[in-house]
């Protein structure tokens, strides 16, 4: 991949997780990635329509994942996608927590343990501070 194209995927995110919404400057996040937002094992290919931009985090817990099961309903959803779907449609932030709001928000946020206590530890810090936003 090329770095103009991986600069276009970042600048688009805003330099932030398309998943999670970590800024890529926290040295804690670790190296971002450009993701695939339907892998290449599922015909997914490098053009910008299919990229992401994630913490290592998100893009570790997704994998090749395209769908998963809703932990309210045990039906069997989509996960959350970026490229056609607006974060604020599917997930809200409650303190320093990511709630679905849908059944694609909630999978997508126990997938990708979005919640987990480090995490939240981190987000919570960043909001204190006036540096993490929705």
């Amino acid at each position: 991949m090329s770095p103009e194209l991986r600069q276009q995927v970042r600048e688009r995110a805003g330099g932030r997780c398309e998943y999670c919404r970590l800024p890529d400057w926290v040295e804690l996040a670790g190296p971002f990635h450009v993701e695939h937002v339907v892998a290449r094992q599922h015909r997914g290919t490098d053009v910008l329509s299919n990229l992401a931009w994630a913490c290592s985090r998100c893009n570790r817990h997704k994998g090749t994942n395209l769908s998963g099961v809703d932990p309210d309903s045990d039906e069997v959803v989509t996960l959350f996608n970026p490229r056609r779907e607006r974060w604020e449609e599917h997930f809200e932030i409650v303190g320093a927590i990511i709630r679905g709001r849908s059944p694609a928000g909630r999978v997508t946020a126990w997938l990708l343990q979005m919640n987990a206590e480090r995490r939240v530890e981190l987000r919570s810090e960043l909001i204190g501070q006036g540096l993490w936003q929705a």
